[in-house]
């Protein structure tokens, strides 16, 4: 038993629709592809995830439909990738018409390859998506689109929380509602489209842990509800030292974190 599977991040915009690592290394010929290809000898693979909060974003850079699903679709085929994950936040998801360019393209991208993977990872309150995903949800369903996820990111929840493992639980209850009504189906069957991305430690929350049980708590209910998808940020962190973006900030043995996600 073992972690297969790796997410590499961000893809962001080179200046106009030009989609390279963090917005400056180019697709080919550096560390970020001989990252892929030793993920591969090893027998793993490797998902690769566009946006997340810093930088500029691909949606926004993309002033069309069309040329942010050729972005996308760029990046997929310079490491024939089986899965991709759209982190959206910050500018990228604040924008309304933003939101609807970025599920018209990866709807446009999923009729071009159905067999690919696509989580759109969000924020999430602890009572659920904010408006910003109940909007990213029912522009999805308006054009009857269903990424394999609807992954969410229950940190950051803005209030102390004592036990993050059922605040965590109680988002994802309540997204797997909002899916369910957007999209005509039963709860049971919602799950089967939701994902997971925790933040193991110390969050960018002060007083916000999420703690090796709080994942043994979601790593119980994933299995209970057969969801799409449980990973999280990141496993660079995923070891003890002082706080800082680099570990966890906690005590704990390193890669426990790791170990709980290699469980799913």
């Amino acid at each position: 038993m073992g972690v297969k599977r790796l997410t590499l991040a961000f893809i962001l915009s080179h200046g106009a629709c030009n989609p390279q690592w963090d917005g400056r290394r180019p697709l080919s010929g550096g560390s970020d592809q001989a990252a892929i290809e030793a993920v591969r000898a090893a027998g793993g693979d490797v998902d690769v995830s566009f946006g997340g909060w810093s930088g500029a974003k691909l949606g926004i850079s993309c002033k069309t439909t069309a040329a942010l699903a050729a972005a996308y679709q760029k990046v997929i085929a310079a490491y024939s990738l089986q899965a991709i994950d759209v982190d959206i936040e910050h500018t990228e998801v604040a924008s309304a018409a933003v939101r609807k360019r970025v599920v018209a393209a990866l709807a446009a991208v999923r009729s071009a390859d159905p067999g690919l993977e696509i989580s759109i990872t969000f924020a999430t309150s602890e009572s659920g998506p904010e408006a910003s995903g109940r909007s990213l949800i029912a522009d999805a369903a308006a054009i009857g689109f269903q990424p394999t996820a609807w992954t969410v990111m229950p940190f950051d929840f803005g209030k102390p929380l004592t036990d993050m493992g059922h605040a965590s639980i109680r988002g994802v209850e309540a997204l797997a509602r909002e899916l369910a009504a957007a999209c005509h189906t039963s709860e049971a069957s919602a799950y089967e489209h939701i994902g997971i991305s925790s933040m193991n430690g110390h969050t960018d929350e002060a007083s916000e842990v999420v703690s090796v049980e709080d994942f043994e708590t979601m790593l119980a209910f994933a299995q209970q509800n057969h969801l799409a998808r449980f990973t999280f940020w990141s496993v660079n962190r995923d070891r003890p030292c002082s706080a800082s973006e680099e570990c966890s900030g906690i005590s704990q043995l390193p890669y426990a974190f790791t170990d709980v996600i290699a469980s799913y």
